[in-house]
């Protein structure tokens, strides 16, 4: 018999009991989860697959009754794992009293910490068998072993090493996207799109993606065309993404649904920090070049609370430092919460640590009134920080499949907007600042048309001398069907009619 299995070192009776209370009130589970390192304090494997699913769904705010209990462990393919649905009856049974949950719980979690120092205490003894190893070595590891028994949490090593600066090597930021000559996305990095529902966060996705397939985005991939993980929750690959890639021209060979496995011919989203070591090794593998996590939010576990920093950090700094590791670009698509303020990263859905972790973080916004689109760098941690705004259209494509036509739309970009995210969200027009910017679109509308095209500041001085305001001006572009771009010839910046690739009616951003 194993001295991991001795009744001295697990109390299966006091698991069963927990169990059950969790079972009976998800205000329980939660509690016991506060308890406990986490579900490897239980011994059996079965009973450590059933504390998972019952904090999944505490913390998802559902019932944990046994029916939905045995429901959510069969839609995830754990159901066999958790001993079946005759063990789950049997559990049930094994409740004492919900009032005691804690009690039992304290239990568990005192016997793992004990099976973890034995585990300790035998890791001591195998290397202090071996003649190479230095005593003094093996006993401050082991004294490190032990800490982490009582403190599971606690980060491996358990000694402080001093590096003089001096000793570390200078390095240049290396750029996966280079705009204009500046860095916006460092490789290696943790990035978030932050947007409200249709502005165009997950076609940025698709278009970021197509551009790395084929090798074509400026910057250190430029001429590489690399591997993309892309993790969907809420698109269908079928009718959504496929022909978002082929209407965005991507290397269909290159971009790769990923899953997890949970059972033969099982599959379920991926778990952010548990699928993490599987991530990284499939990164290295294929050599992939960004990841897409659409939502973001979604690919967080079910035991970690989203709207605690300290929580949430679990799962995103394993998740950033895995990025720098593999030199991959992991970009989270993230919604904005029902706030009205006007910056993009503090309006995250969820914890400061959504807008805290990633390196950059792109705000999409459209103006309602005009359909103008705009993207923002609202965080770029390792380069400039004012970067230009730059405007984008969603246009419409028509992509032919063996069943017929799909419709999707396209991510185009238009060079620089000048309005910001920010501008648009803290836009309050009235109904005589909206009708001025008609009047300034259909003077612009009649002024490029009979000029073809013309530098900024002519446009600027001829509608200020018509009695427009420079901000009237800019923020009818768009709905006079006007773009700025650089001259064909020459410095500065002109005004011409938009070249339309496309009608954007009936074309969706996510």
């Amino acid at each position: 018999m194993n001295g991991l299995d001795r009744p001295l070192i697990a109390d299966v009776d006091a698991e069963r009991a927990v169990l059950g209370a969790c079972i009976a009130s998800p205000k329980v589970a939660l509690e016991v989860a506060e308890i406990l390192a986490g579900p490897d304090d239980f011994l059996r494997e079965q009973h450590r697959t059933m504390f998972w699913a019952l904090v999944e769904l505490a913390t998802m705010e559902k019932p944990t009754d046994l029916i939905s209990l045995r429901d959510h462990l069969q839609a995830s393919g754990r159901l066999g794992d958790a001993g079946g649905i005759r063990y789950l009856v049997e559990v049930n049974e094994s409740l004492v009293a919900v009032g005691q949950a804690t009690h039992h719980a304290g239990i568990v979690a005192k016997l793992a910490e004990r099976r973890r120092a034995v585990q300790a205490a035998m890791r001591l003894l195998q290397k202090l068998e071996n003649p190479e190893r230095e005593t003094g070595d093996a006993l401050e590891e082991f004294a490190a072993d032990v800490s982490r028994a009582r403190h599971p949490d606690a980060r491996p090593g358990g000694r402080i090493r001093l590096t003089p600066a001096s000793q570390i090597q200078p390095r240049p930021v290396v750029w996966a996207w280079e705009d204009d000559g500046h860095g916006r996305i460092p490789a290696g990095s943790l990035i978030s799109a932050a947007g409200r529902e249709g502005t165009g966060k997950s076609s940025f996705g698709i278009w970021l993606a197509s551009e790395i397939t084929r090798g074509t985005l400026p910057g250190t991939l430029y001429g590489q065309p690399r591997q993309v993980v892309y993790v969907a929750v809420e698109d269908s690959w079928s009718h959504t993404l496929v022909p978002r890639l082929i209407a965005a021209g991507a290397d269909l060979d290159r971009v790769y649904r990923a899953e997890a496995v949970v059972d033969e011919g099982e599959t379920t989203t991926l778990s952010l920090p548990h699928d993490l070591a599987e991530l990284e090794s499939v990164i290295t593998k294929h050599g992939v070049g960004l990841v897409v996590l659409d939502p973001l939010m979604s690919t967080i576990g079910g035991t970690i609370d989203t709207h605690r920093e300290r929580d949430v950090r679990k799962a995103l700094d394993p998740l950033a430092r895995l990025a720098d590791r593999t030199s991959a670009v992991v970009l989270g698509i993230a919604h904005f919460n029902k706030g009205t303020g006007t910056d993009a990263s503090s309006l995250i859905t969820g914890s400061g640590a959504f807008k805290n972790v990633p390196r950059a973080i792109f705000g999409f916004a459209c103006d309602p009134d005009d359909g103008t689109r705009v993207m923002t760098q609202t965080k770029n941690s390792l380069g400039i920080g004012d970067l230009p705004s730059l405007a984008y259209r969603i246009v419409s494509a028509k992509v032919e499949t063996t069943e017929g036509t799909a419709e999707v739309g396209r991510f185009v970009f238009d060079g620089q907007s000048d309005r910001s995210v920010a501008q648009i969200l803290g836009d309050r027009t009235d109904p005589d600042e909206r009708s001025e910017r008609d009047e300034a679109a259909a003077w612009l509308d009649e002024y490029i048309t009979a000029q073809g095209e013309a530098p900024a500041n002519d446009v600027m001085k001829a509608g200020t001398a018509a009695g427009f305001s420079k901000d009237t001006l800019k923020r009818a572009k768009n709905r006079a069907g006007v773009e700025s771009r650089k001259a064909a010839f020459g410095s500065g910046w002109v005004w011409a009619k938009v070249h339309t690739e496309g009608s954007t009616k009936g074309a969706k951003g996510a």
